[in-house]
């Protein structure tokens, strides 16, 4: 029997879906991703970058402008050898700059 009115957790939520809990697992992995190649980045990109989707062996990454994702773009065999060296098996990260709300 199904309690309606009972909260529950984000992470319950997540084990009793699989769909969800497929979709916490790759959101844990881009932000692992991340994480990794921030030795890499230099300090004032990173807090311009955020961890996107993952969709199969393409990585996106999200950039907040421009002028980032142009100096990422020069960065993007570095940032590839280092995941693939490390056992993440991404063929291409995809950037997308964010728009900005105003």
């Amino acid at each position: 029997m199904v309690k309606f009115n009972q909260a529950i957790s984000l992470m319950e939520a997540a084990q009793e879906s699989p769909s969800l809990a497929h979709l916490t697992e790759l959101t844990r992995v881009s932000s692992q991703r991340l994480k990794l190649l921030h030795t890499l980045i230099p300090g004032p990109l990173r807090t311009t970058i955020q961890a996107g989707p993952i969709e199969g062996t393409e990585w996106c990454l999200l950039v907040n402008s421009n002028a980032a994702a142009a100096k990422l773009r020069q960065m993007l065999p570095a940032l590839l050898a280092h995941l693939n060296t490390h056992g993440h098996a991404v063929e291409k990260i995809r950037l997308k700059i964010l728009q900005n709300s105003r």
